[in-house]
């Protein structure tokens, strides 16, 4: 059994470590593995620069207006500088990732590698694929400065309320989260409203998100997040990759010209008619 499930599939393996205590030999090596998995990671998406990360449901097709929406929202939001990511499927994931890759901005994914679901699409610059999700999460949250939450099912629940759960622990800042889709998610924040009169949280956790079916509020949002509270500002990043580690910039030719901007976008404010050209890289 041992023999065979060393050859068998990620899933397999994952799903084997899971169910209880294993051989030390096995337990030792299974570690190895993930820190692969955590180091390809690393070494692929280092030059992504600051993300914003879009969340959402893999079912919706390009006629749904929540694809409609998680584009456009994420195009407006990449006019700002920010690197989009996705988990790198398809639904919403490649609606936000198209939204980047409308708008000439860096568009990439950290993609789950699964038996019958999800293969990469094609809106991306960059991407990753990871045999283990809870790998795959540490990713989405560790290059972003905001998170973009629409509809979506028990994975976009997952991530969502991981999220707000490390903002609301101190583990991670208090990065700005947008939920999109007020019908959608109406009932969550019923609930989320009754665990406050129970006292399973506290009223100020409602502040940890935004709430809105508005483009440009969800913008104004990042905006003033990122550069209020964090001081976002302009600066090139001049740290080349090192070939041996399996880093490659695979868009430096892109981020040259997006240097090249001007700054003035982020004195301006925030305006849907603004056709300057934000900066992308931040410190």
């Amino acid at each position: 059994m041992a023999q065979d499930i060393e050859n068998a599939s990620p899933e397999k393996v994952e799903e084997y470590f899971l169910e209880g205590p294993k051989k030390r030999r096995f337990e030792f090596f299974y570690i190895f593995k993930v820190a692969v998995e955590f180091i390809k990671g690393f070494r692929k998406l280092h030059f992504v620069g600051p993300c914003i990360t879009v969340f959402g449901s893999a079912r919706f097709k390009e006629d749904h207006p929540y694809y409609k929406l998680a584009r456009e929202v994420s195009a407006e939001v990449a006019k700002l500088g920010f690197t989009i990511m996705t988990g790198g499927g398809p639904g919403i994931m490649e609606a936000a990732n198209r939204g980047a890759r409308d708008v000439g901005r860096l568009s990439v994914g950290c993609n789950i590698e699964l038996p019958f679901e999800q293969s990469s699409n094609p809106y991306m610059d960059v991407w990753v694929n990871i045999k283990y999700f809870f790998v795959r999460k540490v990713l989405l949250l560790k290059y972003s400065y905001g998170f973009i939450v629409m509809p979506g099912g028990a994975g976009t629940l997952d991530e969502l309320f991981e999220t707000i759960t490390l903002i609301q622990t101190g583990k991670i800042k208090a990065f700005p989260v947008v939920i999109m889709g007020k019908k959608y998610w109406q009932k969550l924040i019923d609930l989320l409203e009754l665990m406050v009169e129970e006292k399973t949280i506290s009223d100020t956790d409602l502040n940890l998100f935004l709430v809105t079916d508005s483009v440009q509020e969800a913008v104004e949002h990042i905006q003033n997040c990122t550069k209020n509270d964090f001081g976002l500002k302009k600066k090139i990043f001049k740290q080349k990759p090192i070939g041996v580690l399996g880093e490659k910039n695979s868009f430096s030719k892109k981020l040259e010209d997006m240097y090249k901007e001007l700054v003035a976008f982020w004195s301006k404010g925030y305006d849907e008619k603004n056709e300057v050209s934000p900066p992308t890289s931040f410190s």
